[in-house]
């Protein structure tokens, strides 16, 4: 019956490993020693009453059994039923036992310290850390022996040893000895062996192993980091070693480790929290939540502590988001009412995570924007170099997009864009440092980039006369500032573009200031795109403007970086578009003043201007630089017909003056159609010599509107007074431009494409064939009806007329292609 108990009691736990070092005794053993039942030594012996010793966990566990199974109660060794189940002690025994036992473990020990070097076989190396394991496995006392036989330092030193198995075994040892019990108490002694082990680079060794790719190395160097982490004397230098927390971060969330050992790496970093200076490296590696925590549970000191170096990270957008959500609320309340130390860290914090749109948004839903304008607007509130952070805070939200006009940021329901808050602001431009001036002209340019604010702004700076002090950091030294100018500058133009030629008339530096940042040849930035942007919205038929332009060459410099442009010399591939579509417009501008400026036509002589625009109404996919071009077309070809040069016809000879019978009329070669005289493109801009009918033509099955407009008034130049009208319909027809006319007409897209395309219209029926073609198509007397009925008054006599054609229908065979 003994011989069939399960024997799966273990009352220490022991490993074949330990049962091997029962064995292995310097004494022999006795077998009074050893329990029938375990086959171990006794710890806690005890007699039957026939006088059978056990070991009393075993022998109760046998009686346990027996009554479990409703067995008669036998003495598992003789079978013989058992009257009692007291059970006496074996104290003689026990005390017998402990002295043999403690005999054989002081020569075991002695032993392990002679096997424990480097230069000792791979196989007493490893029986002797397997001992001590043992040792420490069978009673946490014997952890103070092997501390007191000085054996933790030899154990450290076989982690140099060359054979992995010595150094994972050496590991896993090192775990036993320091390891808590059970209920995850430290024993005190435990303090002692920490403190051997944080002496001299055995961290270090330890956390080298980290970085070991995915190996038992690796994983039993986790688990003794984890528990040398529960001591916090350790947890300081284990932080101190270069790269430790970043290791383990890795490890947290690499997808190769199992899980168990992620789990550990966990942990160990868990508990490394309770080093502020551990806790700042892994915010610094990614792991920021503890670094959050602190902000938002810990003490005054800690949270002042965490938020000043939370103002310090390179935080990505993602993360700016995660902890504007997670402490931003707290760190507006830190500085609506903390100390100037603590307002000063949550306002650089805030800083650092209100710089993406998103976290931006996340913080104004928070409350930030009150506080911060009463910061910026109440005196002795904050030091200067705070009121600049909340400058720049605030710079950072603005430009996130939202609809300031609905948040209300003052005590009387203000909002950002209200004109006593814009008008505190150009105060505080005009009368503050450069630093500050420059976050708030950023602020005016969030403000002023949307459609639904820019007119609230550009009302209070126009009430507050502020438009020239403006205009005055143009010219500032320092590039962010000049920047923030130029870009405010060009926002607001196309709504106080008069305002700003007052401003800029007069004074070369400012105006000559743009043009030197046009002229930076740094590829092309945002600067150069803003102030090219700037002087395009200037009033083109500004006279004096022009004028001041030509004076000081700034038309050559925009047609080089146009033509330089074109050959694909000046890249900038971000702000190339808006560069060039501002370069055209300003070169444009020259062509408004032709008639009252000649050195307005030498330079359009010069620099061959008609033949650029006729090159540019090519650029595909470039609308805006399509249009200006055209509309400079029409403006230099109004100009034909007064620079075209008439033909000088000889005198008539004395018979021919008295009888004009006999005079021949001169036969005159090579003279325009259009102009009856001699044209070039470069001389008078002629757009029959230049052949930029067919071009101008094709932009008018342009999807855009303003381009089919700008080109159809190019076009109707060849169809206006002081040209041959008929000449210019033949131009027409042979281009292939008649039919394309009607189509705009047609199509009614734009009250202003119908008045031009009416008057076109006119034009072209004032052609008999031409007449007689249409006639055919009822749908063009129906678009000229209607705009005779709905269009304005100007456009309704030319529609009359143009109807009054039409009811002309000569039997003549068209040129004009059939209408499908």
């Amino acid at each position: 019956m003994a011989e069939s108990w399960d024997g799966s009691y273990d009352p220490g736990s022991q490993s074949d490993d330990s049962h091997h070092f029962e064995r292995l005794r310097v004494e022999p053993i006795y077998d009074a020693f050893v329990c029938p039942l375990t086959k171990q030594v006794m710890r806690d012996p005890v007699a039957l009453e026939n006088g059978q010793t056990f070991e009393r966990e075993a022998i109760e566990k046998w009686f346990r059994e027996c009554k479990e199974s409703g067995r008669n109660l036998v003495c598992p060794l003789t079978e013989k039923e058992l009257k009692s189940t007291d059970l006496n002690p074996s104290i003689a025994l026990r005390n017998t036992i402990e002295e043999w036992t403690a005999r054989n473990e002081a020569v075991q020990i002695d032993m392990a310290c002679r096997s424990l070097n480097l230069g000792s076989p791979e196989s007493d190396v490893m029986h002797s850390l397997k001992y001590i394991q043992y040792m420490c496995h069978k009673s946490r006392s014997n952890k103070h022996v092997v501390r007191n036989a000085d054996l933790i330092p030899m154990i450290i030193e076989m982690l140099k040893s060359t054979s992995r198995r010595v150094r994972c075994k050496a590991l896993e040892t090192l775990q036993t000895v320091v390891e808590d019990d059970a209920d995850n108490k430290v024993v005190p002694g435990l303090l002692v062996i920490a403190a051997i082990l944080a002496e001299g680079d055995t961290v270090r060794t330890i956390v080298k192993f980290l970085s070991h790719e995915p190996s038992i190395e690796r994983e039993e160097a986790v688990s003794l980091l984890l528990e040398l982490s529960k001591s916090e004397a350790l947890c300081e230098k284990i932080g101190s070693i270069n790269g430790a927390i970043l290791i383990l971060v890795g490890m947290t969330s690499s997808k190769s480790e199992n899980l168990s050992t992620v789990e550990k790496a966990d942990k160990t970093l868990e508990n490394l929290e309770k080093c502020e200076n551990n806790v700042r490296q892994m915010a610094e590696n990614g792991r920021l939540q503890p670094l959050l925590n602190h902000i938002l549970e810990g003490p005054p000191e800690t949270k002042l502590s965490m938020a000043s170096y939370l103002g310090e990270l390179v935080l990505n957008n993602d993360v700016e988001v995660y902890v504007a959500r997670t402490v931003g609320t707290s760190l507006i309340d830190i500085m609506r009412s903390g100390t100037v130390q603590s307002r000063e860290a949550a306002l650089k914090a805030l800083n650092q995570i209100s710089s993406y749109e998103a976290s931006a948004k996340v913080l104004i839903e928070a409350g930030i924007l009150p506080p911060l304008v009463k910061d910026l607007f109440t005196v002795g509130t904050l030091p200067m170099r705070l009121k600049e952070v909340s400058a720049t805070i605030l710079a950072n939200v603005v430009n996130s997009g939202n609809d300031f006009d609905l948040i209300p940021v003052g005590p009387d329901h203000q909002t950002l864009v209200s004109e006593d808050i814009v008008h505190n602001l150009l105060y505080l431009i005009s009368n503050t440092g450069p630093a500050i001036e420059c976050k708030l002209l950023q602020v005016l340019v969030g403000l002023t980039s949307s459609p639904s604010t820019v007119l609230n702004v550009v009302a209070a700076i126009k009430s507050s006369g502020a438009i020239i002090s403006l205009v005055q950091f143009i010219e500032a030294p320092q590039r962010d500032l000049r920047v923030a100018s130029i870009k405010l500058l060009h926002n607001v133009s196309p709504h106080m573009g008069e305002e700003l030629a007052d401003a800029l008339r007069g004074t070369a530096g400012q105006l000559g200031s743009l043009f030197k940042v046009v002229a930076e040849n740094v590829g092309i930035t945002e600067e150069q795109a803003a102030a090219v942007g700037l002087l395009a919205e200037l009033p083109e038929r500004d006279l004096g403007l022009t004028r001041q332009m030509l004076d000081e060459s700034a038309f050559p410099l925009i047609i080089s970086r146009v033509v330089k442009i074109r050959q694909g010399e000046i890249r900038g591939a971000r702000f190339m578009t808006p560069f060039l579509e501002g370069l055209v417009r300003v070169l444009a501008r020259v062509t408004f003043v032709l008639a009252e400026e000649p050195d307005a036509i030498k330079l359009s002589r010069e620099h061959n201007l008609a033949a650029l625009f006729i090159e540019l109404l090519q650029s595909n996919g470039l609308d805006n630089v399509q249009m200006v071009s055209a509309m400079a077309l029409e403006n230099l070809s109004q100009e034909s017909k007064n620079l075209t040069r008439l033909p000088e016809l000889p005198p008539p000879t004395f018979c021919a003056s008295i009888f004009p019978c006999l005079s021949k009329q001169p036969v005159l070669t090579g003279l325009c159609r259009l102009h009856r005289g001699t044209c070039s493109l470069n001389d008078s801009f002629c757009l029959l010599e230049g052949q930029a009918v067919e071009k101008l033509v094709a932009l008018l099955d342009h999807t855009n509107e303003k381009v089919v407009e700008a080109a159809l008034a190019a076009i109707s130049t060849l169809l206006d007074d002081g040209v041959d009208i008929e000449q210019g319909i033949a131009v027409l027809c042979v281009a292939e431009g008649v039919r394309p006319i009607f189509e705009v007409l047609l199509e009614k897209r734009t009250d202003n494409l119908r008045r031009r395309a009416v008057w076109a219209v006119e034009r072209l029926l004032r052609n008999e064939e031409i007449v007689y073609e249409v006639s055919g198509d009822p749908n063009v007397s129906t678009a000229l009806v209607d705009a005779f009925q709905h269009a304005d008054y100007r456009t309704r006599q030319v529609a009359e007329r143009a109807l009054k054609h039409v009811d002309k229908i000569p039997n003549f065979s068209g040129i004009f292609p059939i209408m499908g």
